[in-house]
């Protein structure tokens, strides 16, 4: 099941200025940044690094593309989870809307949406 919540995903229009706000004016720290070479680009950020939550930064209008359903006017939440594959089938066998297993960088993931149609998201990170 969910062990905590592990990130939220913050959608903004330009993720350089964001950082810039979020560690200058803040005083977050950039923990990693990730980008896949085909324009999807995200840069984590945490007030410490060991920070047991921390904020992915995406670029809105990429995201917007690749997942037109998702409601990018707020953020969303990424869990973690320790067994994804039982997770996936239990949300599934509930009849809950999830999407495919999908492989990043930094672990698998799926999305699923609540009732409203909110959408989070569920990984288990790579070790």
């Amino acid at each position: 099941m969910i062990n905590h919540i592990g990130q939220i995903m913050l959608y903004v229009s330009d993720q350089d200025q964001a950082v810039h706000f979020w560690t200058e004016k803040l005083g977050f720290q950039v923990l990693a940044k990730e980008d896949d070479g085909q324009g999807m680009r995200w840069i984590e950020i945490a007030p410490s690094k060991g920070a047991e939550t921390s904020i992915i930064l995406h670029n809105k209008a990429f995201i917007s593309k690749m997942e037109p359903e998702l409601n990018l006017g707020t953020p969303s939440l990424m869990f973690f989870s320790d067994n994804l594959d039982k997770l996936h089938n239990d949300l599934l066998t509930d009849h809950v809307t999830v999407g495919e297993i999908v492989a990043m960088p930094t672990g698998r993931v799926f999305n699923f949406a609540d009732y409203e149609g909110n959408y989070f998201a569920i990984m288990e990170k790579n070790d």
